[in-house]
Formats: structure tokens, sequence, C-alpha cells
């Protein structure tokens, strides 16, 4: 798979504060935007909108990376986009199986938006959907009134090209990271690529007994090699590639690293989680997380 970057000058990110659940607008490049949530856990105020979501504006349309985390999440995103524009909304990009990627799914259905997603996503969201909808009335309440799975109208393999208003975006599923259909959508012109649960920045990331953390290095690399000059990761700000890749991409090979160290001499999953991961310790959420992930890597890694 070649890719072709035709623009080279980075353009600055410009950060709007804006309300709740979506904190902030970041303007990327032209008609190219990050509407970024909150980090911290689905509650009733970001009604599952705890994650980054894309935005590109076209003569023809606008085009959403991902759908927001509940009906009303979904509602929630499309306040904050009429605030950066009046173009409908053509076509909304699942870049996972996690639910703020795709289970808002139904409110862009019903304005008239097409959905695109990655085979394996589906099959990501069918299995979890259930489990999913439990857990989020158990954190926003009543903000999950109104959700209803949906699936996309549009499904590939590996990858999918799309055209609109002049704009081209290669959506490209490499394999499984935090969930087993992750994708990045590419805009070659602006240089900028949306990653969806590939890449968490600022926020350290979460390996599930759905992740893979050997399969999550190389789908990191598989954008990587594109050199982009903006990263719109699925938590968090946008960034240069250099963070994305300490934040993500460093902490699970020092992770991987550690534990098979911790196994080849003879260690257990409960020593597990002192594994030394302390040069990530400014990563938000680092106390909550570090020693379920050092576990869940250890249960991946005894049987590779």
């Amino acid at each position: 798979m070649k890719f072709v970057s035709v623009f080279t000058a980075a353009v600055l990110v410009a950060p709007v504060a804006i309300a709740q659940p979506v904190q902030e607008h970041q303007d990327i490049a032209p008609g190219v935007h990050a509407l970024v949530g909150p980090f911290g856990q689905r509650d009733p105020q970001n009604l599952g909108n705890n994650a980054t979501f894309g935005l590109v504006v076209t003569p023809d349309g606008a085009v959403l990376i991902d759908a927001g985390g509940s009906m009303k999440g979904a509602k929630a995103l499309h306040a904050a986009i009429r605030q950066v524009t009046d173009q409908p909304v053509r076509y909304v990009i699942n870049t996972g199986g996690q639910d703020h990627r795709w289970i808002g799914n139904s409110y862009w259905q019903g304005l008239g938006a097409t959905v695109i997603a990655a085979e394996d996503a589906v099959a990501d969201q069918h299995d979890r959907a259930s489990m999913q909808l439990t857990v989020l009335a158990q954190l926003i309440g009543d903000g999950v009134a109104g959700t209803e799975p949906a699936y996309a109208d549009i499904t590939f393999a590996d990858r999918y090209d799309l055209s609109l208003g002049g704009i081209e975006f290669q959506i490209v599923h490499p394999g499984p990271a935090h969930t087993p259909g992750d994708s990045f959508v590419w805009l070659p012109e602006s240089r900028t690529v949306f990653t969806g649960d590939i890449v968490y920045v600022g926020r350290i990331l979460g390996v599930m007994d759905h992740s893979s953390s050997a399969d999550w290095v190389e789908s990191f690399d598989a954008f990587a090699t594109l050199e982009p000059a903006h990263v719109v990761p699925g938590h968090g700000p946008v960034t240069d590639l250099a963070t994305a890749r300490r934040d993500t991409r460093d902490y699970l090979v020092n992770l991987r690293s550690r534990i098979g160290e911790h196994i080849e001499a003879g260690g257990d999953i409960i020593g597990a989680v002192d594994v030394d991961q302390s040069g990530f310790a400014y990563l938000d959420s680092f106390d909550q997380l570090s020693r379920r992930n050092a576990q869940e890597v250890f249960s991946q890694m005894e049987w590779e």
C-alpha cells in the first residue's frame, strides 16, 4: 500500500474552548478540525463523548470521524459542528468498535448520513453492543435514552477511498489495536491522520481483553510511515508524530519488553503489576490503568 503526501507545510493548530461534552475545537488546516472531548470516564456530563472526534468540511458537505458515545452524545457533537459549519454531515466514519466511535450512528443515519466502517469493526460492534449499552446506562444514566445500535452502510476489509468536495479520504484498517477493527483516516492534502484508538496522547492507553498489544504496535507503524504533519488521536489534543509515538508506541513497546523479561524470569500474573512503567507516570489515568494493562499484556504474551 503506497500513499503520497502532496503538502509539506505545517499548519498552526488553534484551540477554541467550547462547552461540554466537547471541550475544545481545534483548527488543523482549512476545513479540517478536531473536536476534543474530556479525559476520564464516561459520565452524564460528557454523554459518552470522552474521546476526540474529527470533522472535515468540504463544499459538498462534511465528513465526521466517529459518531459519538450515545444518541444524546451525537446530538451534542452536532451542536459543536454547527458552531463550525452549516454544511450537512454527509458521511460518518467509524474508526473502531469502542462505543464512542459508533454507537451514535443512528442519529446521523436519521439525518441522511452514510456510515462507513471496517468489517472487523462492525463484527466487534455486534459482539459488544449489548454490554456497551449496559455499561453506558450505569455511567451516563438518563443520557443513554434513545441510543440504539446501528451499523455501517458501507463496509470494507482493508481500505476504502472516499472523495467529497475535492478532498480525498483514505480509510485504512491496518489490523487490530485497542479494538479488533481499528482504522485510521488519512488526508493526503493536509497530511493529517485521524487515528481513532490507535493513538492516545496525554492519557495512558488501555489494553483490554479485546485489544492486541502486539498488533497495536504494527498498526501504529502503518500510519507512521506516512509521516503525517498532524496527528489527531482517539484521545487527547491534536499533536505531532513524535508525541504520538512517545505516548502510545513507546509505552506499548516498554510494557511488552518489561513483561517479556518478567515471563522469562518465571514471573506470574500477580507480579506483573510491578514491572517498571515509571517512565510514563506523567500520563493521565496512569495510576488507574497501568497495573491492569500489565496483567492484560501478561495474559496475551503468555500465549504468544
